[in-house]
């Protein structure tokens, strides 16, 4: 082989071994960043589900407390209308 073809041969090897080294080092960092991101989201999902869960214990609370109140105010109606019938046969 002529020394031309043969210095053209190992600068296209040099080339390629150089182009598969840095294909593999940016692959390496993007799986890096996406172990990151898949990490980071996660993490906000967890937070967001314990933030949904509070949210939903006040909403049972309320619920309850609603419940509770419309009974308190039937039996303030039925105790009013009591006292009318006491004051009426009184008189």
């Amino acid at each position: 082989m002529s020394e031309t073809v043969l210095a053209s041969l190992i600068s296209a090897l040099a080339a390629i071994l150089v182009c598969m080294v840095n294909n593999w080092f940016q692959q390496s960092a993007q799986r890096k960043q996406a172990d990151k991101t898949t990490a980071l989201i996660t993490y906000r999902l967890e937070e967001l589900e314990k933030k949904v869960g509070k949210h939903n214990e006040v909403i049972e609370r309320t619920y309850k407390l609603e419940q509770h109140e419309a009974v308190v105010d039937e039996q303030i109606k039925v105790a009013n209308h009591r006292i009318e019938d006491l004051e009426q046969a009184g008189k």
